[in-house]
């Protein structure tokens, strides 16, 4: 789950190298904060940043066995940040925490490179017990603000947690997960096009239905499928009207406008359409020209 290289994520030799990591922590936040204007703003004012460098400091004293003095600087970085990383919690490269506050990362957590957290995430335990009770995360991971990750679960490669999202299980490498408790969301490729065509075809953006896991998105998607299904059964309906001799008139359907109908303009049920339920029903009146 994790790279090969992760170890060296928790030491630095020399100058250079200590050199290297800050120049490495400073792109990292320009790349991922459009807010982010130049290097000294993210060095003076970042708060992640600040608390990213008292943890090295700290863990680096946590694995000396000074640990009244880790713990000292993790209060000191929790005071002047708003961030709570234990000082024995195992962070990789590229770790991005953005705004930051009420951060709180437990003890034995382990995250990998290219991680991003968002403000009030929680990195917690659920038992009492010494030993690993601390998520795992892997490489790629975000977590939006808000989110509780707690007990002993992994989370893999390219994950994605959802904002105020409770995840108790393992959460496998790639998925989405949101609600509480948390859930994976996502569908099948296919799936997702053919909702995507279908909206086209109506007038509809399927933006934000197939790619945001949202209450209101999965119920639009729904309306989505059931117009497939039920344009499918209306073409076998035609077919078989014809094959008995009916005669339907053949014309596209007309484009959804987005405006809302004039209330004080009745609808003009005559104006001639497409295959649709009302031409099933006058095709079914003609007599047998067999």
């Amino acid at each position: 789950m994790f790279s090969s290289h992760q170890d060296s994520a928790f030491t630095f030799s020399g100058t250079e190298g200590m050199l290297s990591r800050l120049r490495e922590d400073i792109r990292c936040v320009m790349e991922r904060d459009p807010a982010a204007r130049n290097a000294f703003d993210v060095v003076t004012t970042y708060p992640g940043f600040h608390a990213l460098l008292l943890h090295r400091l700290a863990n680096r004293l946590w694995r000396w066995r000074l640990r009244w003095l880790a713990r000292l600087i993790g209060l000191f970085s929790r005071w002047l940040t708003g961030i709570e990383i234990h000082p024995g919690a195992r962070i990789g490269r590229r770790f991005f925490i953005d705004h930051g506050m009420g951060v709180v990362v437990g003890e034995t957590a382990d995250v990998g490179d290219d991680v991003t957290l968002y403000h009030g995430v929680t990195l917690g335990g659920t038992s009492w017990q010494s030993g690993k009770r601390h998520p795992t995360l892997g490489n790629d991971v975000i977590v939006g603000a808000g989110a509780k990750l707690l007990g002993p679960i992994r989370v893999g490669d390219g994950a994605r947690i959802g904002s105020n999202a409770v995840v108790l299980k393992n959460v496998p490498a790639g998925a989405t997960m949101v609600g509480i408790p948390a859930r994976q969301v996502g569908e099948a490729q296919k799936q997702s096009d053919q909702r995507a065509r279908i909206a086209q075809r109506i007038g509809f953006d399927a933006y934000g239905t197939t790619e945001m896991p949202d209450p209101v998105a999965q119920a639009v998607n729904a309306i989505l499928d059931h117009i497939h299904v039920t344009d499918r059964r209306i073409e076998e309906l035609c077919s078989a009207v014809k094959a008995l001799g009916g005669g339907i008139e053949r014309t596209d359907l007309p484009d959804l406008h987005v405006d809302p109908p004039d209330p004080s303009e009745p609808s003009d049920p005559s104006e001639p359409g497409g295959c649709d339920t009302a031409s099933l029903l006058r095709a079914s009146r003609e007599p047998d020209r067999r």
